[in-house]
């Protein structure tokens, strides 16, 4: 995580994968691991997030813009399916579902909470 009187510094991002297991990920949902950059999930935030193959985030919604940059593998959402080196930005007031059929790591970075809707 960010240190306030440090820089995070990230070289060769596109190279994820290859060193993402250096990295102290957490988990975040089943097959999804989070590596938070900054923020606790409360506010603003950034953070990498791994996907397993056939890995999923239910429905969520957005109070502020969310942007994903898909670093490595696939992501699919309401919006289509986003390759390596695609920069997705959800809109405030927008829900969806994410899904990565080959796994795939990318960085999110929220202007606002996300809410996951409740199971039903």
């Amino acid at each position: 995580m960010l240190n306030p009187d440090r820089a995070l510094i990230f070289k060769d991002l596109f190279n994820i994968h290859a060193n993402h297991h250096n990295l102290p990920w957490q988990p975040f949902r089943e097959g999804v691991d989070i590596y938070r950059l900054y923020g606790d999930g409360t506010g603003a935030g950034a953070a990498l997030l791994r996907y397993q193959k056939g890995a999923s985030v239910p429905t969520h919604n957005h109070s502020g813009f969310e942007h994903i940059f898909v670093l490595s593998g696939e992501q699919t959402d309401r919006n289509g399916t986003h390759l390596a080196g695609t920069l997705v930005i959800n809109p405030p007031d927008t829900s969806h579902s994410v899904s990565s059929e080959s796994g795939c790591i990318v960085l999110a970075i929220w202007e606002k909470p996300v809410v996951m809707q409740a199971d039903p």
